[in-house]
C-alpha cells in the first residue's frame, strides 16, 4: 500500500532491495520484502513472458472460469489472492491484513490469508485509504464522497472501531449547485506528518465552474489530520481528476497522478487527417486518441496544473510538458497565461486512466484503469516507472494481458498494494478480484 511508505528510495538504480526503516513525521514503514526475494531492476524489467493466472479452488467464477494469463517479466508468477466485487482501493495493514474498497457497496472488506470479511459498512462511496499515526495512535483514514473519517486500529482488528470526522463536507452528488451530477465524486488522499491531503476531483470534463465554486475542485487540499474543516487550505489548483496521491518515501514530495480531459479540439493549425488543410478547432478521432496525455505530477505548493485552460503538450517528449491553450474554453489565453503553468513531470497514455500510485523499491507503480472513449483501446495494464535524480524515468511495462484475445477486457486494474513479503497485489475492479504478482526469489 502506498501510503504505509515501506520502502525507501533507493540511491542508486540498484537490484538490492531499500531500508524499511520510517521516517520521521512520515506515514509508518510497512514491512519491505523478505532478503530472500527479489525486487526488480528500477533500469528495466527484462524479457517477458506469458503466465497463466493460477486460481485457488473455489475462486474460479468469472472471468476465471477459463484461463486467463498476463504478461511479465521473466520468472514472475501470478495468482488470484482473493474475490472482492469490484475491488477499488487497498491498504495494507500493519500486521499484514489487506482492506479492499468497495465504493459501490459502501464497504471496506478485509482480507485475511485470502479469505473476505466485511470491515467496515454502511460507508457513503467509500473510496482512497490509509494508515497513519497521529500525536501517537495509529488511525485508518477512508475517505467517502463527502467526508474523511479516522478510525483507531489496533494491530489484528478485523472491524472497524467508532471513527471520527476529520473533514465534513466535502462536495459530491448532494451538494445542491450540482443537482446530484458528479463525474468524479470519489475522493483520493495521502497523510504525511500532521497534515491531511484530500483530491477534490472535477465534476465535468472542461468546465470553468469547478475553478470558482467554494471549495475549488479540480484541486488539492490541505487539513490538519487531527482538525477541523477550519484548517482548510488550498495547495494545488487545474488538476482535473488526481488519484493516487502518495509521497515519494523518505522526503517531502507529494506525487500523483492525473485523469486528464476528454474529447479535446485541435488546438492550432496543424492538418491532423492530411488533406493539406488546418483542422484547428476540430473535433476529430485521430488526434484525440493521442491529446492530451495523462499526467505524473509532483505537486507544489501553490502550483498551477493547467486544467481546464491549458492542455499538456508532448511535442517536444513528454518529460517537463509545457502546455497549449484549451481551444474552447483559453482559444485567445485571456483565461490563464498557460506559459506559467507548472510542467508535467511525465506524460502518461492518453486516456489510460491512471488510478493507483505505490512506490517500490526506488519505482513507482501504476495500474492504468483503460480508456473508453479511444478508437483503438490503451490503458488496461501495470506501469513500473523507474526513478532517477531527476524524477521518474520512461514507463516500462510490469503487467499486460487484461484484455482477451477478443478485444474485450476482462480485468482493469486499479491500485497497487505491496505484500509483506514484496509481493504486489493489484485490485481489479471489472473481475472482482485482488491479484498477487510474486518476483522470482534472488538466488
Amino acid at each position: 500500500m502506498r501510503k504505509l511508505a515501506a520502502l525507501l528510495l533507493a540511491c542508486s538504480m540498484a537490484l538490492a532491495a531499500c531500508s524499511d526503516a520510517g521516517q520521521e513525521g512520515s506515514a509508518p514503514a510497512r514491512p519491505g520484502p523478505s532478503a530472500a526475494t527479489g525486487s526488480p531492476s528500477a533500469s528495466v524489467l527484462g524479457p517477458s513472458q506469458r503466465v497463466k493466472v493460477e486460481v485457488p479452488s473455489g475462486l474460479a467464477s468469472a472471468p476465471f472460469n477459463q484461463d486467463r494469463y498476463l504478461q511479465l517479466p521473466a520468472g514472475w508468477t501470478a495468482a488470484v489472492y482473493a474475490r472482492v466485487d469490484k475491488a477499488r482501493f487497498m491498504a495494507l495493514t500493519p500486521g499484514g491484513d489487506l482492506l479492499v474498497s468497495q465504493p459501490g457497496a459502501g464497504k471496506v472488506q478485509v482480507v485475511r490469508a485470502g479469505a473476505v470479511s466485511e470491515f467496515a459498512t454502511g460507508l457513503r462511496q467509500p473510496h482512497d485509504m490509509l494508515f497513519a499515526p497521529v500525536n501517537g495512535q495509529m488511525f485508518l483514514f477512508i475517505a467517502e464522497s463527502n467526508r474523511v473519517v479516522r478510525y483507531p486500529y489496533t494491530n489484528g482488528d478485523l472491524k472497524a472501531r467508532a471513527g471520527q470526522v476529520v473533514v465534513d463536507g466535502l462536495p459530491d452528488t448532494s451538494t445542491p449547485e450540482l443537482r446530484g451530477a458528479y463525474a468524479h465524486v470519489l475522493k483520493n488522499i495521502a497523510v504525511h506528518g500532521e497534515t491531511l491531503y484530500v483530491s477534490i476531483a472535477s465534476t465535468c470534463n472542461a468546465c470553468v465552474s469547478d475553478t470558482v465554486s467554494d471549495p475549488q475542485r479540480a484541486t488539492i487540499y490541505a487539513y490538519a489530520a487531527g482538525g477541523t474543516n477550519a484548517s482548510r487550505r488550498l495547495l494545488a489548483r487545474g488538476i482535473r481528476n488526481a488519484e493516487g496521491l502518495a509521497f515519494r518515501p523518505g522526503t517531502d514530495e507529494l506525487w500523483i497522478v492525473v485523469n486528464n480531459r476528454d474529447n479535446t479540439l485541435v488546438p492550432d493549425d496543424r492538418d491532423v487527417d492530411g488533406d493539406g488543410q488546418s483542422d484547428k478547432g476540430k473535433k476529430m478521432p485521430q488526434f484525440v486518441d493521442d491529446y492530451p496525455p495523462e499526467e505524473f505530477i509532483k505537486v507544489r505548493d501553490g502550483g498551477f496544473y493547467g486544467w481546464p485552460f491549458c492542455n499538456p503538450d508532448p511535442g517536444q517528449g513528454l518529460h517537463n510538458m509545457g502546455f497549449l491553450r484549451d481551444y474552447e474554453l483559453n482559444r485567445d489565453g485571456s483565461k490563464a497565461d498557460c506559459t506559467k503553468a507548472d510542467p508535467i513531470d511525465l506524460g502518461l497514455p492518453a486516456h489510460s486512466a491512471p488510478l493507483g500510485l505505490t512506490f517500490y523499491n526506488g519505482a513507482a507503480i501504476v495500474p492504468l484503469h483503460g480508456s473508453w472513449n479511444r478508437t483503438k483501446p490503451a490503458g488496461y495494464k501495470v506501469l513500473y516507472i523507474p526513478w532517477t535524480l531527476t524524477g521518474p524515468a520512461d514507463p516500462v511495462d510490469l503487467a499486460t494481458g487484461f484484455v482477451g484475445a477478443d478485444g474485450k477486457a476482462w480485468g482493469r486494474p486499479v491500485d497497487a498494494a505491496i505484500g509483506t513479503d514484496g509481493t504486489i497485489f493489484i485490485s481489479d475492479d471489472a473481475g472482482g478480484t485482488v491479484l498477487r504478482l510474486t518476483p522470482p526469489r534472488a538466488n
